[in-house]
C-alpha cells in the first residue's frame, strides 16, 4: 500500500511549501483509514527536511520516483522514504530508506538489536541497518514482481539527528551495515552519491506499482530452501495418523478457493504431534507456492522452530513464516491461502497489549483465508482469555460460509507413548473421571521429591545426557531478577534453594538455550513445546485438602497475566469464575506435567499436596469426584 507517491520535482514543492507532514497526513488517512499520532507526524515534518536536502541535486532526476510510508503487503511494516529509477544501463532500481530521529545509542550483546530512547523510553529495537535489509529481503523474498522481474532493491538507513560515534556504526553490527549503509548528520554529500550510483534517469516503469501490485508469495528459491531443511530430519517425521492428517489438509488445501473456503479442525492431546504435522504442512504448502503463515498466540513454539528451521536461511527470510494469532486484524479477507494455527485453544477475542485490538481472532483469521487449520486441545487453556473452542471454531466458520472439516490425532509420542499416564493425571488432577486410578512407574518416569534441590538435582543430572531436561514452576514468585539480575525469585532457605526464573535475553527460546537448566521456566515458555524430563515446583495456588484439588488464583503472582481480571470478574459472575479458575489453574500443571516425554518430577510447595500425589503414584484408591466441584 502506497500511502504518498509524487515526482521528486513534486515532493520537492510539498517541502517547500512548508505542508509536506499535512500532504501525508491526508494520504494516510485516506489510505489506511486511520489516524496517527502527533509524534509521527512532527518526524515527518523533520525527516522530510533532511531528505529534500539530499535530493536537491541537478543529477538526480525530477522524475525519479519519490513513495513515503510505503506499508508492505500483509504486514503493518512500513519503508519511511523510497526512490526509484533506473541506471545508465536502463536497469530499475528502488532505493529503500530507514529514517531515524535517534541521537544515541547503546550496543547489546544481541545480534542485530541495539538500545535506544524511543517511545519516551529506553528500549531494545532492531539496528536500523538490519530493519530496511529484512525490509528488503520480504520483498525480494515474497514479492512475485520482485523475484521475478529486474527490479533491484538497495537499503539504507539515514539517522540525520545523529554523529557517528563507534556505536551504532559498531563493528559489530557490520554484517546488516554492509548490507544497508548507515548515513548520518554530516553524510547529506554521501547519501547523495550512493543514490546517484544507481539512479540517474527518472522511473518510465512505474516500479512502485509494480511492486505494490505484485502478488505475494514465496519465491521458488526460499521454498525449496525450506523443503531441504525437513528432509532427513527425523524430529519433524509423521507416522501413522499424523500422515492422514496431512494428507487431509493438503485435499482441502487444494480444494479451498475464495468462493469455497475451507476449515480444518485438528484435537489432540498432548505429545500426539499438532506441532509436527503444522510445521510439515508449512514447508509443504510453501513448495507449492502457496502464501502459508505458522500462527500461534504463544511466541515461545515460534521462536523455537524459527531457530530450528533458520539454518542457512537469513533470520528475516524465515521469520516470515511464523506470524502471532494477532496479526489478522486489518488483513483482506483470503488474502493467504493457508493459515495454520497451532496452539488454537490460546486463541483470544481481542488483540493487543491491553486487549483492545480487532474483534475475534478466530474470525479474523477465517477471513484472511482461503484455508485455515486448528490444531487444538481445549485442555490446555490456560488463561482467562482463552476462547479457543472447537464450538466457537465452528459457528464463526458457518459464519464466513466455510466448511468444516473435523479430524483427530491419537497416536502418543509424549509421555513414553503413554495414554495410560494423561488418563492417571486427568485423575489425579481430577479434571475428569478415568479408569486410570493407579501409575505403573514402568511406564512412565514419575516422581514426587519431599525437597526442592533434590528436585532440582535429579533435573541436572538429566540433563547431563542430551540437554533435554529443564525445570518450571507454576506463575507464584514475582519475577524480582528480570531488574535486580542478581535477584533470585524462587527461595526456599530450609532447603538451600534460590533460583532465579528464566532470563529475559533468553527469551521465548529459553527452553532450547544449552544454560537454561539453571533458571526456572513457566507456562508462558513451555507451552507447546518439549524436553525429555521435566521438573514442577507446584505452587500454592494448586492444593489438596482432605483428597479434594483446591485451586486458590490470590497466590499467582499480580503480574500473571493469565487469570488477569478474575477479581472483577467474580464480582459479576462469581460461580462461572470459580469454575473458570478452576479449569484454568488445573490445565497449567497439567499441561507442565505433560511436557516431559520421557518423565515428570515434581515438588509441591504445600505438603499435603505433596503427599497426596505421593500416595496415588501405585494407590488404587478412588478419588471421591462428587465434591470435586466445590474446590475453590
Amino acid at each position: 500500500m502506497i500511502v504518498y507517491q509524487n515526482s521528486k520535482k513534486s515532493f520537492i514543492e510539498d517541502v517547500i511549501s512548508n505542508n509536506i507532514e499535512n500532504v501525508i497526513h491526508d494520504f494516510f488517512q485516506q489510505k489506511l483509514g486511520q489516524k496517527t499520532t502527533s509524534g509521527e507526524i512532527s518526524s515527518w515534518k523533520n525527516s522530510m527536511q533532511y531528505m529534500n536536502n539530499v535530493l536537491n541535486d541537478a543529477e538526480i532526476p525530477n522524475d525519479a520516483g519519490v513513495i513515503i510510508e510505503y506499508q508492505i503487503p500483509q504486514t503493518s511494516k512500513r519503508i519511511d522514504f523510497i526512490l526509484t529509477g533506473q541506471d545508465e544501463y536502463e536497469k530499475t532500481y528502488a532505493i529503500l530508506i530507514e529514517l531515524k530521529q535517534w541521537s544515541e545509542a547503546e550496543i547489546t550483546d544481541k545480534e542485530a538489536i541495539v538500545t535506544t530512547f524511543v517511545g519516551k523510553r529506553y528500549r531494545e529495537a532492531t539496528h536500523p541497518s538490519y530493519q530496511v535489509w529484512s525490509y528488503a529481503s520480504l520483498l525480494e523474498g515474497f514479492n512475485e514482481a520482485v523475484y521475478t522481474s529486474d527490479i533491484i532493491l538497495k537499503p539504507c538507513a539515514y539517522l540525520h539527528n545523529y554523529t557517528s560515534d563507534n556505536k551504532i556504526d559498531n563493528i559489530i553490527y557490520k554484517e546488516y551495515i554492509d548490507k544497508a549503509p548507515l548515513f548520518f548528520k554530516n553524510d547529506t554529500y554521501k547519501l547523495r552519491d550512493f543514490i546517484k550510483q544507481f539512479v540517474k534517469f527518472g522511473d518510465k516503469k512505474n516500479i512502485m506499482f509494480e511492486i505494490d501490485g505484485g502478488r505475494i508469495r514465496p519465491s521458488k528459491n526460499l521454498a525449496d530452501n525450506l523443503s531441504s531443511m525437513l528432509k532427513g530430519n527425523n524430529e519433524f517425521l509423521m507416522i501413522d495418523d499424523q500422515k492422514v492428517v496431512y494428507e487431509n489438509a493438503l485435499a482441502l488445501a487444494k480444494k479451498a478457493t475464495f468462493n469455497n473456503k475451507q476449515v480444518l479442525i485438528v484435537q489432540g492431546g498432548p505429545g500426539t504431534g499438532k506441532s509436527v504435522v503444522a510445521i510439515n504442512l508449512l514447508v509443504k504448502l510453501t513448495s507449492q507456492k502457496l502464501l502459508a503463515q505458522y500462527v500461534t498466540k504463544n511466541a515461545a513454539p515460534r521462536a523455537v522452530y524459527e531457530t530450528k528451521l533458520k539454518g542457512s536461511f537469513r533470520k528475516s527470510e524465515i521469520t516470515n513464516f511464523f506470524t502471532s494469532s494477532g496479526s489478522f486484524i486489518n488483513t483482506m479477507p483470503n488474502i493467504f491461502d493457508a493459515l495454520i494455527v497451532d496452539e488454537a485453544h490460546r486463541l483470544n477475542a481481542k488483540s493487543g497489549m491491553f486487549k483492545n485490538l480487532g474483534e475475534n481472532q478466530i474470525k479474523e483469521i477465517i477471513h484472511s483465508s482461503k484455508f485455515s487449520i486448528f490444531f487444538i486441545d481445549e485442555n490446555q487453556k490456560v488463561a482467562i482469555h482463552d476462547i479457543g473452542e472447537i464450538d466457537e471454531i465452528i459457528k464463526l466458520a458457518k459464519e464466513q460460509n466455510a466448511e468444516v472439516t473435523k479430524l483427530e490425532l491419537n497416536s502418543q509420542f509424549r509421555c513414553n507413548g503413554s495414554d495410560g499416564y494423561l488418563a492417571w493425571l486427568d485423575y489425579i488432577l481430577q479434571i475428569r473421571e478415568t479408569a486410570n486410578t493407579s501409575l505403573d512407574s514402568e511406564e512412565y518416569d514419575f516422581k514426587v521429591f519431599d525437597n526442592p534441590s533434590e528436585l532440582r538435582d535429579s533435573i541436572f543430572e538429566k540433563n547431563l545426557i542430551n540437554n533435554k531436561a529443564r525445570l518450571v514452576a507454576g506463575y507464584c514468585w514475582p519475577w524480582l531478577s528480570k531488574k535486580d539480575f542478581n535477584a533470585k525469585d524462587i527461595i526456599f532457605p530450609e532447603f538451600d534453594f534460590a533460583m532465579k526464573w528464566n532470563l529475559t535475553e533468553d527469551g521465548m527460546k529459553w527452553v532450547i538455550q544449552p544454560e537454561s537448566v539453571n533458571e526456572i521456566g513457566c507456562i508462558h515458555t513451555c507451552q507447546g513445546l518439549e524436553v525429555d524430563y521435566i521438573g514442577i515446583i507446584v505452587g500454592e495456588d494448586l492444593t489438596v485438602r482432605n483428597g479434594i484439588v483446591m485451586v486458590d488464583p490470590s497466590k499467582r503472582d499480580s503480574n500473571d497475566s493469565t487469570i488477569r481480571g478474575y477479581k472483577s470478574m467474580m464480582k459479576s459472575n462469581q460461580e462461572y469464575t470459580k469454575e473458570l479458575m478452576r479449569n484454568i489453574i488445573k490445565n497449567t500443571y497439567r499441561t507442565l506435567m505433560t511436557r516431559g516425554m520421557k518423565g515428570c518430577y515434581i515438588y509441591c510447595v504445600d505438603k499435603e499436596t505433596n503427599q497426596y500425589f505421593k500416595d496415588l503414584i501405585k494407590s488404587n484408591t478412588l478419588i471421591d469426584l462428587v465434591n470435586v466441584n466445590r474446590a475453590f
